[in-house]
């Protein structure tokens, strides 16, 4: 029997549900909703490599256009002296610095399983990002609102923002153009299980598309920000409002990097597979022809696209010892031969255990 992913059932359980043969409950699949991740399970598509591959040029074009920008931000920030300018400077060069630490979660987090790391590297992924997050937060979000504060009182100046504005034109394009990258793979994704590119994105186990994403919508809304404020303090001659667009500016990467942060939080210490994933898992379990029942059911992600999972099962007829182990093994086999899984246990149910069973049935 095969398990790689297939489509799932049209309707969808508002819970997994069981019937219960005594007092004791084990595990009745409860979960946490996480419908992004549920692609992995509702799409023959799921790819190892291909998604690999699709996120690090997600990451690559983001890291080229902001490097890009960082070094045109800084020369404008000198030329015109704007709080908004050395504030968007300071932007650019955290996220290139931050894209470069998510290229290194890509290539940590496939490094294969070992003695050491049973469970794979898969959780270095959100190592990795989590760091990045704290880059945005402390190079991006600190330096602006400092700059803003100190420049708020600043003296009136001859103010020539030309060079300024053309070059928050051209940086608005190249972050358009990384973030359009970003919504469009996470769009593609989302279609396959009706959800949408933000609904993908804020709850994929993809912790690199994720930072990509969001770094790309501050840097595109901090663009905004930046070129309003200083369009006012040219107009009005007042150096408040640049330095207000500072400070507005810092405090988008705080709220950003802040969100960040709390969602690789999530999957560090341990993030269950959402309801669609769960039911697909207890599905094949169920379906399989050497398995009667499930009785737990436990499925946490370890890494991007990847999960462990735990099953207390009873076997079909009446095996020898021998035969239930290596009927163990082959099933176990199975499920990691699936890209999804990282790793499969199974153990026996106990007697007279609560059952799980598929809805409707």
């Amino acid at each position: 029997m095969s398990v790689r992913p297939s489509e799932p059932p049209s309707h969808r359980p508002d819970s997994i549900q069981s019937v219960p043969r005594n007092s004791r409950t084990r595990g009745a699949g409860k979960s946490i909703d996480n419908p992004a991740d549920s692609k992995s399970a509702s799409s023959p598509a799921t790819d190892k490599e291909d998604q690999h591959s699709g996120s690090l040029t997600t990451v690559l074009i983001a890291v080229g256009a902001n490097l890009i920008i960082a070094i045109a931000k800084t020369v404008a920030a000198f030329m015109t002296g704007s709080a908004s300018m050395i504030a968007e400077s300071a932007h650019s060069w955290a996220d290139a610095g931050n894209g470069t630490l998510l290229i290194v979660a890509e290539k940590k987090a496939i490094k294969p399983a070992d003695d050491s790391h049973p469970l794979g590297y898969g959780k270095e992924s959100y190592v990795w990002s989590m760091i990045a997050a704290f880059g945005v937060f402390m190079a991006g979000s600190i330096v602006s609102i400092y700059t803003g504060i100190t420049e708020w009182n600043a003296a009136e100046s001859e103010t020539n923002y030309t060079i300024g504005f053309i070059v928050l034109a051209v940086a608005f394009l190249l972050e358009g153009f990384s973030l359009v990258q970003a919504y469009l793979q996470s769009k593609k994704h989302g279609k396959a299980i009706n959800i949408s590119a933000i609904g993908y994105v804020v709850n994929t186990s993809n912790p690199t598309l994720r930072g990509v994403f969001f770094e790309d919508l501050a840097a595109v809304t901090g663009l905004i920000i930046a070129a309003a404020a200083m369009g006012m303090h040219a107009y009005t001659g007042e150096p408040f409002w640049d330095a207000l667009g500072s400070i507005i500016v810092g405090l988008l990467l705080g709220v950003v990097a802040i969100f960040l942060i709390s969602r690789n939080r999530d999957f560090l210490v341990g993030h269950k597979v959402s309801e669609d994933i769960h039911f697909y898992a207890l599905e094949k379990l169920l379906n399989h022809p050497d398995i009667d029942s499930v009785s737990y059911l436990h499925l946490e992600w370890v890494g991007p696209r990847k999960i462990f999972m735990v099953a207390a099962v009873d076997i079909a007829g009446n095996q020898k010892e021998q035969e239930l182990a290596q009927k163990f093994e082959d099933i176990e086999n199975e499920f990691r031969g699936n890209p999804l899984f990282q790793e499969a246990i199974l153990t026996l149910s106990i007697p007279n255990a609560e059952i799980l069973v598929l809805p409707d049935s």
